[in-house]
């Protein structure tokens, strides 16, 4: 029996677990790497109030990078004693690193003096600079600039664009001139965002790869630092946020850089097998049941299609973690009613026996699950709500 079985014996499946032994290494992993340098909660990666705080109170974590208004306000926010999982004093410190169209709720941030103090929103553009300015309200909103820090090689036609599409601002002048009319506009300009993604994002797959990362980490600093200092001139910069969980020991290295952001290695999903620089823990899993056996060496387990965004493809698919020897069927993989999986340990399982499963990405899979087991080892510590399970759904 896995030590997790026995924490979760006699509880309905599906079910979830985080183990706290494994979530606070790794906390203190991702702190060691960041080398000294404050990290953000990626709030997208946990969707589990309880373990935002959890993270927060461990040492080399300060603030929440949220994804929306919404879950922002959820935060901020002092508890009403609901019951459904809030902190009593809210949280200090919340950064919206995704641009926002609900003009509703940034409205309550500006008639509120508390959320308009604790909540910082994202821009990239003229167009997100008038949608804010158009919902101003007695109490100024203040917000951070999101910066393109992919890398592209080449030029004209056949420049390449390796890293995420998100922002549209690169150069200097141009950030520095957006900047300055966010503050002509009423807009207080306090920070601003670099997110690495094809160094943070990307496992060390092959040699092409790792090529990519080490051009990325010569080449960007210069342009951040220029950047920053453009904006400096015009804007009163409190944080320079940078990194992700996959790059926090190169963008920490940045003297520019104030803070780095995480979220993901906490939990330790399987996206993060194939990086070389760390190896996190595997702290979150998921477990089904057992319905029926289609076929000697084959079992199937109710539900578990827990697939994660991004490009379709096997990588996005959960993989199975227990028992030893089992993976899924290539021809059906994790499905919506059913997850057939195969292998020498099938044939000594029996009905209601459970399939361990890991999550290709971290939070994604707690959308699924109103609630999350807290054990260590073999004891079950608390069960707390996800955001579902608070009543809290942002998207």
């Amino acid at each position: 029996m896995e030590p997790w079985d026995e924490a979760t014996a006699g509880l309905p499946l599906p079910l979830s677990v985080v183990d706290l032994d494994a979530f606070d290494a790794n906390a203190a992993d991702l702190a060691r790497r960041a080398g000294g340098v404050p990290i953000r909660v990626a709030s997208k990666s946990l969707r589990v109030r309880a373990l935002v705080d959890r993270a927060l109170a461990a040492p080399g974590f300060a603030g929440v990078m949220a994804y929306a208004v919404r879950e922002a306000l959820w935060l901020a926010r002092p508890s009403a004693g609901a019951g459904d999982g809030d902190t009593r004093r809210g949280l200090e410190d919340v950064f919206v690193a995704y641009p926002t169209v609900d003009v509703a709720a940034v409205r309550e941030i500006t008639a509120d003096p508390l959320a308009a103090r604790r909540i910082t929103l994202t821009i990239d553009s003229r167009e997100h600079v008038d949608l804010l300015a158009s919902a101003a309200g007695e109490h100024r909103l203040r917000v951070a600039l999101d910066i393109d820090a992919s890398l592209r090689l080449g030029r004209g036609r056949l420049q390449a664009h390796l890293g995420v599409r998100r922002s549209p601002l690169r150069e200097p002048e141009e950030v520095a001139a957006l900047a300055r009319e966010a503050q002509r506009r009423g807009l207080s300009v306090v920070g601003l965002l670099f997110y690495d993604a094809q160094i943070a994002g990307l496992p060390d797959s092959s040699p092409a790869v790792r090529w990519v990362k080490r051009r990325s980490a010569a080449d960007l600093p210069a342009r951040r630092s220029a950047v920053v200092t453009a904006v400096r001139a015009v804007a009163d910069l409190e944080f320079v946020n940078g990194g992700g969980t996959g790059s926090l020991h190169v963008t920490g290295r940045d003297p520019v850089v104030t803070e780095l952001a995480a979220g993901s290695g906490l939990l330790g999903p399987t996206l993060f097998d194939g990086y070389r620089a760390f190896t996190p823990a595997h702290a979150a899993a998921y477990a089904i049941p057992v319905v029926r056996r289609p076929a000697p060496g084959f079992v199937t387990g109710f539900s578990g299609g827990y697939l994660a965004s991004g490009p379709a493809g096997r990588s996005r698919a959960p993989r199975v973690l227990a028992p030893r020897g089992l993976r899924l069927v290539g021809t059906e993989g994790a499905g919506e009613v059913q997850t057939p999986v195969r292998g020498p340990a099938a044939d000594g399982m029996d009905l209601g026996d459970r399939i361990w499963l890991r999550h290709a990405k971290s939070g994604e899979v707690f959308e699924r699950f109103d609630s999350v087991h807290l054990v260590r080892g073999s004891e079950r510590v608390a069960t707390v709500p996800t955001y579902r399970g608070a009543g809290k759904n942002f998207g």
